[in-house]
């Protein structure tokens, strides 16, 4: 919802390190040499339960935050710019919420998509249910995939279940309703859980969108602060209708076990922008990404962003947040691990933190960014070792003669791979490769022109710049 980055990334506790098998293999045998020796219950089990959906493997997000999207801000006028997102290659569209927005205690003049007044309707701003049945399967049509955003822990003062069912909701010290606690959500108040019925509803509110609007699946907001059983029997009921895709906000490993797809790289993106403005040197990445090798099970996809509506409405634009390392700091996202996501506009070199409760259209215009993307995209589909999760190859470092300034590494698959080079520095900076892990024949992904690695070999890169060498 807003932005919570600082408690999600302290919800993640690690109580052991989850073995990174795939949910779909069998359980690992015995070696022949312990055979007999250890008995199985000793055996590595896969940590990751859930199934991704065979679409996602390689998939790209779009985040669509339709108040802002077009002029119209309604869901016929963003059916008309799905040829385009076709084009560019986007996957799964991310629609923020489409319910009816609560009126009572509102902020803003339209308050926000996040204060749910009815989890059965539609938000009359945006069209009607026909409107997104069209918009879903025009993007079906097309070979894209929707999720809707879903709000679970709370809802607006004004939503029917607080008269309905007043007990659903929970208490503060005086016995009144109340907003989520330590955050100002004023326009908000939290449901209770423990409430058996309440789960029954959530969960009927749910498989209702996927029957009756055909959707693919959710993007949960604030998922961490929902009980996870309450997540694993949803997937499991939303399973049953047709395979989904779930993306929990939230920074928490076993969420993944029998939810979640993928949760958000709050860290990663927090890296990126401490590097960007001299507060931290390459160290941050080095820290991110050994712990999603060895604390997150591969088959857990993680989302990997420079922007999203919390990002851009509370902290601030690209060119904010990143500045000179905006371009290198998307590459990374898209020829790292994780699933990336587009937030709207970004490929239009959107300038402006668009405003959270009040009408703002983006500002669409060309911009080489959209060229950008639209290549990464390519690369990322075409090139197995990007795959997401266990379909892709897991990224090994290249050791460098300027750690703290230059990241490197190669991601190697069976039939293909690539060697990545970021300069994460004001300066220009030569480096020199003392292993060999990288040796060999490439193409520059970007330039065209061939390249050869061995013992000799040196890379100058301009300030923030990157190379990406592709190996086929």
């Amino acid at each position: 919802m807003r932005f919570v980055v600082a408690l999600f990334a302290a919800v993640f506790a690690v109580s052991a390190l989850a073995p990174k098998s795939d949910a779909s293999a069998p359980a690992p045998k015995a070696s022949p040499a312990d055979a007999g020796a250890v008995p199985e219950r000793y055996l590595p089990q896969p940590y990751v339960k859930v199934r991704h959906p065979v679409w996602a493997r390689n998939a790209v997000i779009y985040q669509i935050n339709i108040r802002q999207f077009t002029d119209e801000g309604t869901f016929a006028a963003a059916e008309k710019q799905l040829p385009r997102l076709k084009a560019l290659g986007v996957d799964i569209l991310w629609l923020m919420p489409i319910n009816p927005i609560g009126e009572k205690n509102r902020k803003g003049t339209l308050g926000s998509p996040y204060s749910v007044k009815d989890y059965f309707a539609v938000n009359p701003e945006f069209g009607t249910l026909n409107d997104l049945k069209s918009f879903v399967a025009t993007a079906h049509r097309l070979g894209m995939h929707v999720i809707l955003d879903w709000v679970a822990n709370h809802t607006a003062w004004d939503n029917p279940l607080v008269r309905e069912h007043p007990d659903w909701y929970e208490r503060d010290w005086k016995g009144d309703f109340r907003s989520t606690p330590w955050f100002d959500w004023s326009d908000i108040i939290d449901l209770d859980y423990s409430r058996p019925a309440l789960r029954e509803y959530m969960t009927k509110a749910m498989t209702y969108w996927v029957k009756e609007a055909d959707i693919d699946g959710y993007r949960c907001d604030t998922a961490s602060f929902v009980p996870l059983d309450f997540w694993n029997n949803v997937r499991a009921e939303l399973d049953a209708i047709k395979p989904v895709f779930m993306l929990a906000e939230a920074e928490q490993r076993d969420l993944h076990q029998r939810a979640f797809d993928a949760s958000y790289a709050w860290s990663l993106a927090n890296a990126l922008g401490d590097i960007a403005h001299g507060k931290s040197d390459v160290g941050a990445l080095y820290g991110y990404y050994s712990e999603n090798e060895s604390a997150w099970p591969q088959a857990a996809y993680r989302m990997t962003f420079t922007s999203n509506h919390d990002f851009n409405a509370w902290h601030g634009s690209d060119a904010e947040l990143y500045g000179a390392a905006f371009d290198a700091a998307t590459v990374l996202t898209f020829v790292g691990e994780g699933i990336p996501l587009i937030y709207n506009g970004q490929e239009a070199d959107n300038e402006k933190r668009l405003k959270f409760f009040d009408k703002d259209p983006i500002v669409w215009k060309n911009s080489p960014r959209a060229a950008l993307y639209k290549k990464l995209i390519a690369l990322k589909h075409d090139t197995r070792a990007l795959w997401n999760g266990e379909d892709g190859a897991r990224m090994v470092q290249v050791t460098n003669s300027a750690p703290a300034k230059v990241f490197s590494f190669v991601r190697f698959g069976k039939n293909d791979g690539l060697f990545a080079v970021f300069n994460f520095s004001p300066n220009s900076q030569k480096v020199t490769f003392s292993q060999s892990l990288h040796f060999g024949a490439y193409t520059d992904y970007f330039s065209g022109q061939s390249r050869k690695f061995d013992a000799s070999s040196s890379l100058t890169l301009k300030p923030w710049g990157y190379r990406v060498f592709l190996k086929k």
